[in-house]
């Protein structure tokens, strides 16, 4: 990816779910404040000016047709995708998961909301992109965490795994890794690379969670690849559900668990819709969610 633009509209999405809301699909406290208000306001008011893209028929005030661009366009795609994969990452801990890595971290918010100090966190991701995010942490005197270690790295290359290692990470600790929002961006056979690079270094037991886009498609999942391109950062692939499972089990893992839109929704969207009627969402069609677990040698 050749800049931040799409890893700071996902922060946008969850910072307004957040603020627009009193119960939530995704619950993220910290999202604003990695936001300045002068970039919160003026993503609000360029998604909100270019409502007619979205919704040509769109008829009402400024407010309310932001609200329908981040209910419809910005914010199920990352609600649905940061739900289940911190709903895993919980189950996991459960069972003794000692170690997570973020790879592609962007502006994730989670080692700045998780309170213990049992679980190693590690962020991967570009060099310009955790500089910046480390700059807005202190920019708003938020606490560094002294259990996770920001790593600058480009996972298209082997060497992440030395710069992980030399950063404290245990070959035979139970591990959880998240790479949400990865699959779009790579072709097959660089995504394939990276899921044989973790399995290397993922010891029997540990777990993997990424979502993906599928060749059922909706129209969120055609403007989402519409945006990408405009922002320079084009989706390169799809999968069918027989391919992800294979290409996981090639580089040894199996499916735990794999959500479509449908059941997403039903998961994680349900309760939300059934408190919030006027402004109900929907886990993106043509995007599926997959948990898949190291298999022992």
């Amino acid at each position: 990816m050749k800049n931040n633009m799409t890893a700071l509209i996902s922060c946008f999405a969850r910072a307004y779910h957040f603020k627009n809301n009193t119960n939530w699909i995704f619950r993220d406290n910290m999202a604003d404040k990695l936001l300045t208000q002068k970039e919160y306001d003026e993503i609000s008011l360029n998604m909100a000016k270019g409502i007619s893209y979205f919704n040509s028929d769109f008829t009402g005030t400024t407010n309310e047709a932001l609200r329908f661009i981040a209910d419809n366009q910005l914010s199920p795609s990352v609600l649905a995708r940061s739900s289940f994969c911190e709903h895993a990452l919980k189950n996991e801990i459960m069972l003794g998961v000692k170690q997570y890595v973020i790879f592609a971290s962007g502006y994730d918010t989670f080692s700045l909301r998780y309170s213990s100090d049992n679980l190693k966190i590690y962020e991967l991701d570009r060099v310009q992109i955790l500089s910046d995010k480390l700059n807005r942490i202190k920019a708003n005197n938020l606490k560094e965490k002294c259990n996770t270690k920001y790593i600058p790295c480009d996972l298209s290359k082997k060497e992440w795994i030395k710069s992980l290692t030399d950063s404290g990470f245990e070959f035979c600790a139970q591990s959880f890794g998240s790479l949400l929002g990865i699959s779009y961006y790579l072709k097959k056979e660089d995504f394939k690379a990276l899921l044989n690079s973790i399995s290397a270094v993922w010891c029997a037991g540990s777990s993997i969670c990424f979502d993906y886009p599928s060749y059922e498609e909706g129209k969120e999942s055609q403007k989402n690849q519409e945006l990408a391109k405009a922002a320079d950062e084009p989706m390169l692939a799809k999968y069918s559900c027989g391919e992800i499972e294979k290409l996981l089990e090639n580089s040894g893992f199996l499916i735990y668990e794999h959500l479509d839109h449908t059941a997403a929704t039903k998961q994680f969207f349900d309760s939300y819709n059934a408190a919030n009627p006027p402004y109900k969402m929907y886990a993106p069609k043509g995007v599926c969610y997959c948990l898949a677990v190291k298999k022992p040698i």
